[in-house]
């Protein structure tokens, strides 16, 4: 009888499916969004155990293409800060919009292949701006075109300001100047983040249905059975229902 009922209080604690609500949230998140928040967390941890240094993680022409440090590609969109309750809000801020998107995308080829787009135009700026770490910029395109994706979502930010989702990167970039920094990686989130929005979402009404930036069929076949059966992505209908609030940076 005892052991029934703790088995019982264990299964209200794990949830249904067996599982603890961090464990439940973390294999809840799609593909893409769930490797990268961990990779960003394992990154920090690293870094505050001192066992990586940051000085190996930025993105330098030279290191990269010179002396052939490659990891650096990757490692830059990674690291967001030592490991702090501030990386905390950072990791559920970039979780809560990229996993939004993601999910929204419907497939893993189509976000994976704006993750590459994303990316690969941030490295090829990322000298003429000097921006370094990267991780802020790619989470700001992302948080960009799911802004634009959803124009009548209602936010508030700190509790004090409501507005609606088109306008969440001008707040971010304007917390940042109150914060006495340059949104130097907002901004270029955002110009990405809008070349995106515009090839895949704007010119294909206007021009018979055309989306230069989807992802070719060999990029496709990587993630799906039969590419050549898939139907056209339509844009998600706007959702209207209020959102929680938007964590502070």
């Amino acid at each position: 009888m005892a052991m029934d009922q703790m088995n019982q209080q264990m299964g209200q604690i794990m949830g249904n499916n067996g599982r603890f609500p961090l464990e439940e949230w973390f294999w809840e998140m799609p593909v893409c969004t769930r490797w990268w928040t961990t990779a960003t967390v394992a990154t920090s941890l690293l870094v505050q155990a001192k066992m990586l240094n940051p000085f190996q993680l930025f993105y330098s022409f030279r290191s990269v293409w010179v002396n052939s440090q490659y990891w650096r590609l990757l490692t830059t969109f990674l690291y967001f800060g030592p490991f702090s309750l501030d990386l905390l809000f950072h990791v559920y801020f970039m979780q809560r919009y990229c996993r939004l998107l993601e999910e929204s995308s419907g497939r893993s080829a189509h976000f994976s292949w704006l993750l590459l787009y994303a990316t690969t135009c941030l490295i090829v700026a990322s000298p003429f701006v000097s921006m370094p770490f990267l991780a802020h910029s790619l989470s700001s395109t992302l948080v960009y075109i799911w802004s634009r994706r959803n124009p009548d979502v209602r936010l508030s930010f700190l509790g004090l300001l409501v507005f609606t989702a088109p306008y969440l990167p001008w707040v971010l970039m304007g917390f940042s100047l109150m914060q006495g920094a340059v949104p130097k990686d907002e901004i270029m989130g955002v110009v990405v983040g809008h070349v995106w929005y515009f090839f895949a979402d704007v010119y294909p009404p206007l021009h018979g249905g055309q989306r230069p930036l989807d992802p070719p069929a060999f990029w496709r076949r990587l993630f799906e059975a039969d590419p050549a059966e898939e139907t056209p992505i339509e844009v998600p209908p706007r959702q209207e229902q209020q959102q929680p609030p938007v964590p502070a940076l």
